[in-house]
């Protein structure tokens, strides 16, 4: 990071703290407080997807992961870059583990995306939130959408919570139904959501079982080509990567569904959204029509951003959003 961006970061965090981080959500939020709040986060975004192209597929899913463990709230000076979408949408997940907290950087799924947090705390002072996304999967070819602005964070976290709200890697279609209904999301944006593994990786351990037993559901020639990279007994290999979508792995398209139809679903909670229940229509639709996915995709995240959090969660406008003020 140059220093004159870095300089820009500072400048946008101070003056960010001067206009209150709560009260009624706007896409103008900051338009007079930091009126270039837009452009200093896509060119951010820029600089770290082109370095290293995960980075923009674990922030997308950072943002899913901090999003369901409604511990808090969110907005972070830093995170007001990126949009401070609410619910358990509150920075949470970056915040380091306290004597009085076990944070959730390290709960069960979401190992997966930690590898965000990095990002997160090197790109924008510290925080992330929904425009950071929107921008992330703009990057990869993915749609935008407009981003409601104006949030505090949460002063503690909990990986408990986490590892409670987290749907893991080996969920079915119905709890995964289930585990959105629980936020006030429909199948139909449990579906489109899921379209955020058509980029990014997972580790050998969250799909070794599926390729392995082998699941029925499987095709055999796409289990022996992620079981070259990936041993069957567990230990050094564990974290061994795959793509989620091996044919255009660093691009935000449709492709994740054409694989789900192909059978080539690399997680068993991937492949559930294929195999004979109620989403499947809907799965053959996005694999043929990358605009509808696009679009559903944007308006899930614009709808999962909008979660509210707990009443009473206590909230401040964290200085550095690794720990509270």
């Amino acid at each position: 990071m140059g220093v004159s961006l870095a300089r820009s970061f500072a400048v946008l965090a101070l003056l960010c703290l001067l206009v209150p981080c709560h009260g009624k959500l706007s896409t103008k939020f900051y338009s007079k407080s930091c009126p270039s709040v837009a452009t200093i986060v896509r060119s951010v975004m820029a600089q770290a997807v082109a370095k290293e192209p995960r980075m923009g597929a674990s922030t997308i899913r950072l943002f899913f992961h901090d999003c369901f463990v409604n511990v808090g709230h969110i907005c972070c000076p830093a995170v007001i870059l990126f949009g401070c979408p609410a619910s358990g949408c509150d920075a949470s997940i970056l915040l380091d583990d306290t004597p009085t907290f076990t944070g959730e950087k390290n709960a069960g799924a979401t190992s997966t995306p930690s590898a965000g947090t990095s990002t997160a705390h090197r790109c924008v002072p510290h925080c992330t939130s929904a425009s950071l996304n929107s921008e992330c999967t703009a990057q990869l070819g993915g749609p935008t959408w407009n981003v409601q602005l104006g949030r505090k964070d949460s002063r503690t976290a909990s990986q408990s919570a986490a590892n409670a709200n987290l749907p893991g890697p080996g969920s079915s279609a119905a709890s995964l139904v289930t585990a959105f209904a629980a936020k006030g999301l429909s199948a139909r944006d449990m579906t489109a959501l899921s379209g955020a593994h058509t980029v990014g990786q997972a580790r050998c351990v969250f799909f070794r079982s599926r390729i392995y037993t082998p699941e029925p559901n499987i095709n055999a020639t796409f289990a022996a080509e992620r079981q070259r990279t990936c041993p069957q007994s567990g230990g050094a290999g564990d974290g061994n990567l795959a793509p989620f979508d091996d044919q255009t792995p660093d691009a935000f398209d449709n492709a994740y569904y054409r694989n789900l139809v192909a059978q080539r679903g690399l997680l068993h909670s991937d492949q559930e959204l294929f195999n004979g229940g109620a989403v499947d229509a809907l799965v053959r639709k996005y694999s043929g029509n990358a605009g509808m996915f696009a679009t559903d995709f944007a308006k899930a995240m614009v709808r999962m951003g909008g979660l509210m959090p707990a009443a009473g969660t206590p909230t401040e406008v964290r200085l550095n959003c690794r720990k509270v003020n």
